[in-house]
């Protein structure tokens, strides 16, 4: 019979467990959440305004400005790469965007539930990102270091 320290699960210090799983976890949910901002926008652009071509205008550059602007200055790679409050206040823009546009759509609930999580993945990856202001020991005090997503 398995004892307590044949856990498949990799443990750090103290038997917390090892953060690389949750660390890439959250980054997976950081890249779906980007997605979902995009597709928001451009549900919100294709069905807001009344001229046909105004749609089509707002559904496809509502995104791609967003995707230009996380191109420029939130992206791993991105060309211009400002400070860390520069980086998430794009970051609030773009997600907080998509949450917006899901509102704009009439689904309030669904915006609100996507604004949460967006401000729990942020809080998450900054934990990460800062493992000696996570607790000794702590999930965060095992992760490899951060990467924006």
């Amino acid at each position: 019979m398995p004892g307590p320290t044949d856990s498949p699960i990799p443990r750090g210090p103290g038997g917390v467990p090892d953060g690389r799983r949750w660390y890439a976890a959250n980054e997976v949910l950081a890249f779906l959440l980007e997605l979902a901002a995009l597709g928001c926008l451009s549900w919100w652009g294709f069905t807001v305004g009344g001229h046909a071509a105004l749609r089509v205008l707002l559904g496809i550059g509502a995104p791609l400005v967003a995707v230009v602007l996380w191109a420029l200055f939130a992206a791993p790679k991105a060309r211009l790469r400002p400070r860390l409050p520069a980086v998430l206040a794009v970051k609030a823009v773009v997600l907080g965007s998509g949450a917006a546009a899901l509102y704009g759509v009439r689904h309030p609930v669904a915006a609100a539930a996507m604004a949460v999580a967006v401000v729990a993945n942020t809080a998450v990856a900054e934990a990460f990102r800062r493992p000696e202001a996570a607790p000794a020991g702590g999930v965060g005090a095992a992760a490899p270091p951060a990467a924006d997503g």
